[in-house]
């Protein structure tokens, strides 16, 4: 087993979803730290700390009280320091809209909420293990999209 340390963020309103992924978390393979959050003014104002440790991957909601995910990716693409983290929008919606704004607004990939647990452990494995290099050089409408 690899040493590796997944840094994870889930950004999420509903604490359901929190503790679900966070179970999902458990049940994996790989070795994880998670943080989470609310909605994304709780998130921007722990990227904003001076030392902040930055995450390996967030995973942001995008309906959210305060400011939302799409408002909230855009904050963080618009800053230098953290431009480049990568992020995967997760949401219930599968909106057009929401996802070609995830898409033109600089998200990594767009993942609907599984609907079951096993679902959602798979996705959360997957999704960890990629390889970000690879995937975001050809990024496209196709590639953006995560499906189980």
């Amino acid at each position: 087993m690899s040493d590796t340390i997944y840094k994870v963020i889930l950004t999420d309103d509903d604490e359901d979803d929190r503790m679900l992924f966070s179970e999902a978390l458990e049940e994996i393979s790989l070795q994880t730290s998670l943080s989470l959050f609310k909605h994304g003014q709780e998130l921007l104002d722990y990227l904003f700390q001076p030392n902040v440790e930055l995450p390996n991957l967030i995973f942001l909601d995008i309906n959210m009280p305060k400011v939302n995910g799409i408002q909230c990716l855009t904050e963080i693409r618009s800053n230098p320091k953290l431009k480049d983290l990568f992020i995967a929008m997760y949401s219930t919606s599968s909106s057009e809209k929401d996802i070609e704004d995830s898409y033109l607004k600089g998200a990594n990939i767009y993942i609907n909420k599984p609907s079951c647990f096993t679902k959602l452990c798979e996705m959360v494995e997957k999704t960890l293990k990629i390889n970000w290099v690879i995937h975001t050089s050809n990024l496209n409408k196709e590639t953006f999209i995560f499906r189980i």
